[in-house]
């Protein structure tokens, strides 16, 4: 996780244009993906007002400044420059008023511009600084994108499982972290994952030593980061081990506040583990889309009871009438 992210990590990452300021781009530093819009401080309400975060301004508040007098919009402006705020944001290829150039230059702060509205620059520097800015976890196994879905596969090690990940890639699957996978929450349902920097496109496989994908594959086989959607855990095969046959278990793994359907894929020898994963990504987006093949097997099953039990009662009617009497003179018999 880091700390903080510059301003010109920002600028670059979030496309922005600065209008002044350039040379404090490296010196500010940007600690919280929130954003503030300064509408009520605007009409002299501070009490509230969060420094630490970069200021958007927009058409609404820019309006506003047109209202107020030279004097009345320097003080305001002045008060907003604290030597917490990291940058302005003016929106929608607005020009900046001249009190906010004058006031961020005495401070030393950038004032930068976009020309993308105030929602849609916020949501993409909000989604850009969660990214950098959120809390890491570090998951030993390899991440695979298998036709779009983001398959994480765990495991012992030396059970397979970069093996497994490089016949996949093979098969036409990207890689996007093997060994060691970061992984952040981008949001209360989605979990992303990529590589750390140093293993960035690159495997090891046991016997050979570090292949660098991209290389060897092209740049069609990698991806640098992709949403956790599916785990794939790989466990030795035993005798006494208890494996899910029908696909009505569903298990699950917590990864921070998100909970991650998982199964569970025995391993032995003659097992082509590449199929099998490929086929269960393939089966969980047919279940994500409405498809369930468990219910179907369910359903043909209850299906077949309920006609050889019509069956049963037919044939048990077509039976003669003496049948019932000359049973139970036999049974009298004996």
């Amino acid at each position: 996780m880091a700390d903080s992210v510059t301003v010109r990590e920002l600028v670059e990452n979030a496309r922005l244009t600065v209008y002044d300021g350039a040379d404090y781009l490296d010196e500010r530093r940007i600690t919280t993906p929130d954003i503030s819009r300064p509408g009520l401080e605007m009409t002299g309400y501070f009490n509230y007002y969060p420094p630490e975060r970069i200021q958007l301004l927009g058409i609404t508040e820019t309006s506003f400044s047109k209202k107020m007098s030279h004097d009345e919009l320097l003080m305001i402006m002045r008060k907003m420059a604290d030597p917490k705020t990291p940058c302005f944001v003016v929106s929608t290829n607005i020009e900046p008023p001249a009190e906010l150039i004058q006031a961020a230059d005495e401070a030393h702060i950038p004032v930068l511009g976009s020309k993308q509205t105030s929602s849609r620059i916020l949501s993409n520097m909000s989604i850009y600084l969660s990214g950098v800015l959120a809390k890491r976890q570090s998951i030993h196994g390899v991440l695979i994108d298998i036709y779009g879905l983001g398959v994480l596969i765990t495991g012992d090690s030396g059970v397979g499982k970069s093996e497994t990940a490089l016949e996949l890639i093979r098969r036409g699957h990207r890689l996007i972290a093997d060994d060691r996978v970061d992984v952040f929450q981008q949001d209360e349902q989605t979990l992303v994952g990529e590589a750390p920097k140093i293993l960035n496109h690159l495997m090891e496989i046991r016997g050979i030593g570090i292949i660098d994908v991209m290389n060897l594959y092209g740049a069609g086989a990698v991806r640098s980061s992709a949403k956790i959607q599916l785990i794939v855990h790989l466990q030795n095969w035993t005798t006494d081990a208890q494996f899910d046959r029908l696909g009505n278990a569903e298990d699950e793994r917590q990864i921070f506040d998100v909970q991650v359907p998982m199964i569970s894929i025995p391993v032995k020898t003659g097992r082509n583990l590449a199929i099998i994963i490929e086929s269960a990504a393939m089966n969980f987006r047919a279940r994500s889309m409405g498809y369930d093949a468990t219910k179907t097997f369910d359903h043909n099953l209850n299906q077949l009871i309920q006609e050889n039990s019509k069956r049963d009662e037919a044939a048990a009617g077509d039976l003669p009438t003496s049948a019932q009497p000359q049973d139970d003179q036999k049974a009298q018999g004996h």
